[in-house]
């Protein structure tokens, strides 16, 4: 837990440009390995902001896919409006290092979660049970957002994130194993997809963690390399990408359950 908040908190400062350009000087507590403004003068860190739209292209995807009944009649779910909220967020945020911005993307990270959380927990519910689910989720993330930003405390945006992922991961794991509600076949398809988006999204942080620890060698690369191959060590922007695609896998499998597993009926 200790390196997870060392990692939301990394600062590398120093860079040339960081001081000249568009929203210098840099305010948040975190600054990532990407040297600021190196491309663009509006810009603080331009791959780390262009890779959130991985973020944005997948909610779109789904958002204008099958169903859609034009382009002001979109398919909307909670979980494809956080995806999308999200990409917005985090652009911004590294667009601009702004503390407040910080905030926003941090936020969106929860609010993620807590769509996905819903999804899972309300598969299987009766009318009744997920009105209550969804009214106790909403006061409870709406004061556990209130309290963090209060707080300013990195630790409380860590254990939310990690908690609401473990939860989501044991909600899946019961419905697909324990529960029983699909065929065989159906069942194994939709385990094999959330392994899936779950190793996707660990190798994605995994190129974060050697980010964070090597970044010095990782700059020294991408200077000897030069642009734009320079980009592919930004391992940063990898980890917005990889995690878009995981999130995206396990919308598509949530969203499945959500929908094929039998409800229960009130009493």
């Amino acid at each position: 837990m200790s390196f997870m908040i060392e990692h939301q908190s990394g600062k590398f400062g120093g860079d040339e440009f960081s001081s000249s350009g568009a929203w210098s000087p840099p305010t948040s507590r975190a600054n990532f390995c990407e040297e600021d403004y190196t491309i663009s003068f509006y810009v603080a860190e331009f791959v780390n902001s262009l890779t959130n739209l991985a973020y944005v292209f997948f909610a779109l995807r789904y958002m204008y896919g099958p169903g859609s009944r034009g382009i002001l009649r979109p398919n909307l779910d909670f979980m494809s409006i956080s995806l999308l909220g999200l990409g917005i967020g985090s652009f911004l945020f590294h667009a601009s290092l702004r503390h407040t911005l910080e905030y926003v993307d941090e936020l969106s990270m929860l609010v993620l979660t807590w769509s996905m959380l819903h999804a899972t927990l309300v598969a299987a519910q009766p009318p009744s049970k997920t009105r209550a689910i969804t009214v106790g989720l909403t006061a409870f993330y709406m004061s556990f957002l209130v309290y963090y930003v209060w707080s300013e405390n990195i630790i409380y945006q860590v254990v939310g994130f990690t908690g609401s992922i473990v939860i989501i991961g044991l909600r899946t794991n019961y419905l697909v194993r324990w529960l029983k509600a699909f065929p065989k076949a159906l069942a194994q398809d939709l385990t094999s997809r959330s392994r899936r988006s779950v190793l996707v999204g660990l190798f994605g942080y995994l190129l974060w963690n050697i980010e964070l620890k090597y970044c010095d060698e990782l700059r020294a690369i991408r200077a000897q390399v030069g642009l734009p191959w320079a980009w592919l060590f930004e391992f940063h922007g990898w980890w917005h990408i990889f995690t878009a695609i995981s999130a995206k896998q396990f919308m598509s499998v949530a969203r499945e359950m959500r929908e094929l597993t039998p409800r229960e009926k009130d009493e």
